[in-house]
C-alpha cells in the first residue's frame, strides 16, 4: 500500500526537492534516511530533521501523512 509525505527542503537542500513534494510517494516503514538516500540528499547535508514540527533522527519511522522538513547545517560568521 502507498502513502504520501510532505517535503519542505530549505535554504541549499531545495535543489533535491521533487516536484512531487507536496504528495510524495512513500512505502510505510520507510525511514526518514531511507527517503534521503531516495532524493540523493547527502546524509551529512540534513543536518536538521522535522516531521509534524517535532525534530526527528533520520532513522524515524514513516507511516505516511506526516509533513517532513530539512535544513542543511547553518554557516555562521
Amino acid at each position: 500500500m502507498e502513502a504520501h509525505v510532505q517535503i519542505k527542503l530549505f535554504a541549499s537542500l531545495k535543489q533535491f526537492l521533487p516536484e512531487s513534494a507536496d504528495h510524495y510517494p512513500i512505502d510505510p516503514g520507510t525511514s526518514i534516511q531511507d527517503l534521503l538516500i531516495r532524493l540523493q540528499i547527502p546524509l551529512e547535508e540534513a543536518k536538521l530533521i522535522f516531521v509534524n514540527g517535532v525534530k526527528n533522527a533520520p532513522d524515524t519511522m514513516l507511516s505516511g501523512g506526516e509533513r517532513i522538513g530539512v535544513f542543511p547545517p547553518v554557516g555562521g560568521g
